[in-house]
């Protein structure tokens, strides 16, 4: 077990990307983490089960973080960068998920997930999300909550049952459509609306020892906030650069996707953005300056 480099403690307990550079500055591995600190600290752990990154850990004399708003913006930084380039010690470029849709019929009414986005003046598309797995878990908590199937116009004999015990009418459909679609687009009132009425129902079925059901709803729930985090690297349609204490952080896309991730000593302070990049872009300089003013050990 290697000495945990102190420089760890400066990440913070928030998702985000990191990354590794060795003594002649190369990128050695880009991964990301649910919670940077942790994960990161976790290479100078036991990696008995991972012998390739422990040939890799005594290579690194840098670390750089980028802190993201969720999880799910973390997955698709690291993916668009390994799209991009590959570091050495990263097995696959891309990442492992693949990207899905949610796709939302107006006429059936339906939702699903789809692997392309094609949309019609009946279907609308959302997305792309990243993991069909955690997709699919969210639509179905989406479907427990507003059950868009039994408002449909022609309904088999179970259906037509279970459409009467949910309370739910041909009449309901447009206002489910909404309802769907604004969750969807994450507004706030709705993602939040849905959230506790999923919490509601898992608590529920838990009170009646229904534990098998109760932990369906909370796999659900993992997929639901999975789909309505905070993903904004699909918003910039141009450079974006920031800086604090004599480091610069800059994101470079192209074609609206995210392509590069930079950082630099800079006597600049200024930023280079839309006002609602300028919080995420000074906190991660702020970071970028600790880390690369602190000696990896001690």
């Amino acid at each position: 077990m290697s000495v945990r480099p102190s420089a760890v403690a400066l990440l913070p307990n928030a998702p985000g990307v990191y990354r590794f550079r060795d003594v002649q500055g190369r990128a050695l591995y880009i991964g990301r983490a649910g919670n940077l600190r942790r994960r990161v600290s976790s290479y100078w752990g036991d990696l008995r089960d991972r012998p390739r990154l422990r040939r890799m850990v005594p290579q690194i004399v840098g670390i750089e973080a980028l802190v993201c708003a969720s999880e799910h913006e973390a997955a698709w930084v690291e993916r668009m960068l390994l799209e991009h380039r590959k570091p050495r010690w990263n097995r696959v470029a891309g990442g492992l998920e693949n990207p899905v849709y949610v796709r939302l019929d107006t006429s059936t009414p339906s939702i699903a997930v789809s692997h392309e986005r094609v949309e019609t003046s009946s279907v609308r598309c959302y997305g792309p999300f990243l993991g069909g797995g955690a997709t699919r878990l969210a639509v179905a908590a989406l479907e427990r909550v507003y059950p868009l199937s039994y408002s449909r116009s022609r309904l088999t004999g179970t259906a037509r049952d279970l459409a009467r015990i949910h309370a739910v009418a041909t009449a309901d459909a447009g206002a489910l459509v909404d309802t769907v679609d604004a969750v969807l687009r994450r507004d706030p009132g709705a993602v939040s609306a849905a959230r506790a009425a999923l919490v509601a129902k898992r608590d529920a079925a838990a009170g009646v020892e229904l534990f098998e059901v109760a932990s369906r709803i909370h796999e659900e729930l993992g997929g639901f906030e999975w789909v309505v985090a905070p993903v904004r690297m699909f918003c910039a349609h141009a450079d974006l650069a920031g800086s604090a204490d004599g480091m610069q952080v800059t994101l470079r896309f192209r074609s609206g996707r995210l392509r590069t991730w930079e950082q630099a000593p800079t006597t600049s302070g200024a930023v280079t953005a839309p006002a609602e990049w300028h919080d995420f872009l000074c906190r991660n300089a702020t970071l970028a300056a600790a880390l690369h003013g602190h000696p990896l050990h001690d």
